[in-house]
């Protein structure tokens, strides 16, 4: 196998994980953040710390980001890679940002003359580091099969959604719909305690039925109910409330763009900005069924 030189910039929750996943896969991984803490932990996986982004990028053939926000990704690209990247490196951007800048970005890489995806991932950090994360990309369709190759060790599913700036729609997309049915699916759960309905009962009932659905299921809400999911750890380790949050105001913004009626979107955007505000963006979104239970003192 071709031991591929990977520029990765951003090690944070996600990006740390998928690095080292890079680096396990016998890729020469040249790694750059900010922080210290983060080259260090990456070195600890087999990456090679770098002192910049410059020198990061200096003769990688694959050049992948992960960073926190379109303004990050923007700078980056803008006054880093384009300039010191040879043309020949494949760009992959797997931060999950608002649609104008992927399409921005992807423009002035496509002028300088370079390959660009917008890759972002669904998963969270258990798969970002078990390497099995789904990533949903936007590029032009011949670059499609680099772009899968390249994201194989951190991928458990790879799949092109569209032209430049589709992977970032995929995306908002479908954590808006993730958002709004996991808010229907705890007050389900909350109304059938008010009624006297056993949770255990419902799930099963639930399951078999038309309301079933992934918050239901695979990850439903509830302690001690179906498989095992953040709700049986005290809400810890899963999809943060504020990450959930900013993905829906990604959402709400783009709608505002395109002119798109998204009534529960917003709904859904406001009640997580209320338990956000409330101090729960630590836990994970499906803890908001404390908020609607009138528990939310059970959560601290």
């Amino acid at each position: 196998m071709h031991m591929t030189r990977i520029a990765f910039i951003g090690l944070g929750n996600m990006g740390g994980g998928m690095a080292a996943n890079q680096a396990k896969a016998q890729h020469h991984v040249r790694a750059f953040d900010l922080s210290a803490a983060a080259l260090d932990k990456a070195a600890a996986a087999g990456c090679h710390p770098a002192g910049s982004v410059a020198e990061a990028v200096a003769d990688a053939e694959v050049v992948i980001t992960m960073l926190p926000a379109g303004p990050h990704v923007r700078g980056v690209y803008g006054e880093q890679v384009l300039a010191h990247a040879a043309k020949s490196a494949l760009l992959i951007d797997c931060s999950t940002i608002d649609v104008d800048s992927a399409r921005v970005v992807a423009g002035q890489a496509k002028a300088a003359g370079f390959r660009f995806a917008d890759a972002p991932v669904s998963g969270g950090i258990m798969a970002a580091e078990a390497g099995t994360l789904a990533f949903m990309v936007g590029c032009d369709a011949d670059d499609f099969p680099a772009v899968e190759a390249a994201l194989a060790p951190m991928s458990r599913a790879t799949i092109h959604a569209g032209g430049h700036g589709a992977g970032q729609a995929a995306k908002i997309c479908n954590n808006m719909l993730l958002g709004v049915s996991m808010l229907g699916t705890c007050e389900a759960f909350a109304l059938a305690e008010k009624l006297g309905l056993a949770a255990d009962r419902f799930f099963e009932i639930a399951s078999k039925s038309s309301g079933q659905c992934w918050s239901v299921s695979t990850y439903c809400p509830v302690p001690g109910v179906g498989p095992a999911t953040p709700a049986d750890r005290a809400y810890e380790g899963g999809f943060a409330t504020a990450m959930m949050l900013k993905d829906l105001k990604l959402a709400q913004e783009a709608a505002a763009k395109a002119g798109a009626s998204t009534p529960m979107g917003a709904q859904a955007e406001a009640l997580y900005a209320l338990f956000d505000a409330n101090g729960f963006g630590g836990k994970d979104f499906s803890a908001v069924l404390q908020m609607l239970r009138g528990k939310i003192a059970d959560l601290n």
